[in-house]
């Protein structure tokens, strides 16, 4: 929000900070087709029909959380890749990252496992872009750190790591408390990725 934002802008953009961030939770509790427009306004404090006034409809809502989580880690992945430092310091900065977004974001991760094909086929094309090029960032500092390996060795070193630290909403919770999931989860993918 800028700062000549108005009392009623920063209003609007909360509640829709507030929708995406309810629907997320509630996506990864019952599935997108299990959750309803008047689910999501209740957990807003709102009728239904007024989420119309930030979403077009049910799925336009999922295409912004999906969409959005993806820009997120594309702009957030060249931001901390770009940092001077030799190749193993850049790793580790993307996987202290990427770590820091599967804990944070748990419910994003299952919601994109289970729903990302109930996306409309333009959000979907977006997504995908998005996350290729989160890859193809991942793929330059690994080929930084690893000059004699190939491209296609390296996409599917990093998504195996992405595998690793996206288990979160399956194996964090509960079990490992916060700062002992993030040691063990960036260790791990750290000894993975750096040999």
């Amino acid at each position: 929000m800028t700062r000549g934002a108005t009392d009623r802008e920063r209003a609007k953009a909360g509640r829709h900070a507030a929708i995406l961030r309810e629907a997320s939770r509630l996506f990864a509790e019952r599935g997108f087709s299990g959750v309803s427009l008047e689910d999501l306004g209740s957990a807003v404090g709102v009728s239904g029909p007024a989420l119309y006034r930030h979403f077009a409809n049910k799925q336009a809502l999922l295409g912004a959380l999906l969409v959005g989580v993806s820009e997120r880690l594309r702009d957030g992945g060249r931001q901390v890749s770009s940092i001077d430092g030799d190749p193993t310091s850049r790793l580790r900065a993307l996987i202290e990252f990427h770590v820091d977004f599967a804990l944070a974001d748990p419910d994003v991760i299952r919601v994109q496992d289970r729903d990302l094909a109930s996306l409309r086929d333009e959000d979907l094309r977006t997504v995908r872009r998005l996350q290729r090029e989160y890859v193809e960032n991942w793929i330059e500092v690994l080929a930084d750190l690893h000059p004699h390996r190939d491209a296609d060795d390296l996409r599917v070193r990093a998504h195996a790591c992405f595998g690793l630290m996206n288990s979160t909403p399956r194996t964090a919770r509960g079990r490992a408390g916060g700062d002992d999931a993030r040691a063990i989860l960036e260790t791990m993918a750290l000894a993975a990725l750096a040999r």
